[in-house]
């Protein structure tokens, strides 16, 4: 006779990994949402939340470095961003490095900024994020010696090429100065960051053991 015990349930399929390319799009998706809402928010406020920026060589305007790339004048200034930024950081996701890279260009940009931006300005926007992107993936092939990568560095030069213009001096309000750092973030970044650098790093010996014992 059968003993009329209930027969175990099969165990679940392990979920397949989201694919890389989901992954990216989904940060990034959520990275654009979150400067919508603040701008948003910064709009409801008649823009009092952009006083928060970079005010050049005041030790009170340091922590505008935080808040700067978050913050933008208008919804113009926040799109003219996000066109190339959602671009340029969905390929720098893709390749990988997202968070050291950003990193870099955050901090070279920021203090870059606050140590030369004219007196008694506030910088805002992400500008100097972009095109600290764009740098780390135009050079990035040359510090790895990687052709592909030279060759996607080509021909985003041919894409984007053109906005590297903004790194000179130039008048209209604009911040030359967070895209001149910005750039320059983006390939210490890529240096930092090679295959080459971390291969010239040299490895920590292990300690040597000391041996007791009388003599």
């Amino acid at each position: 006779m059968s003993s009329g015990l209930p027969l175990p349930s099969p165990s679940p399929a392990p979920s397949s990994p989201m694919p890389k390319w989901k992954r990216s799009g989904v940060t990034l998706i959520g990275i654009v949402v979150l400067l919508v809402v603040i701008e948003a928010v910064d709009v409801g406020m008649n823009d009092k939340l952009n006083q928060y920026g970079i005010v050049p060589r005041r030790v009170s305007g340091l922590d505008g470095i935080l808040w700067a790339p978050f913050l933008h004048a208008d919804c113009a200034h926040l799109i003219g961003n996000l066109i190339p930024g959602v671009v340029l950081g969905f390929l720098l996701l893709m390749a990988g490095r997202f968070l050291s890279v950003t990193a870099v260009v955050w901090v070279v940009s920021g203090f870059g900024v606050w140590l030369t931006a004219p007196a008694g300005s506030v910088t805002i926007g992400a500008s100097g994020i972009v095109f600290g992107w764009l740098a780390y993936l135009l050079v990035r092939g040359l510090f790895n010696r990687d052709v592909w990568q030279v060759l996607g560095g080509v021909i985003l030069l041919a894409v984007y090429g053109g906005i590297l213009w903004g790194v000179l001096p130039q008048g209209g309000g604009m911040s030359w100065q967070g895209h001149l750092f910005g750039a320059a973030g983006g390939v210490l970044a890529a240096w930092m960051l090679s295959d080459r650098a971390k291969n010239a790093r040299p490895e920590l010996s292990a300690r040597p053991e000391l041996k007791g014992g009388s003599q």
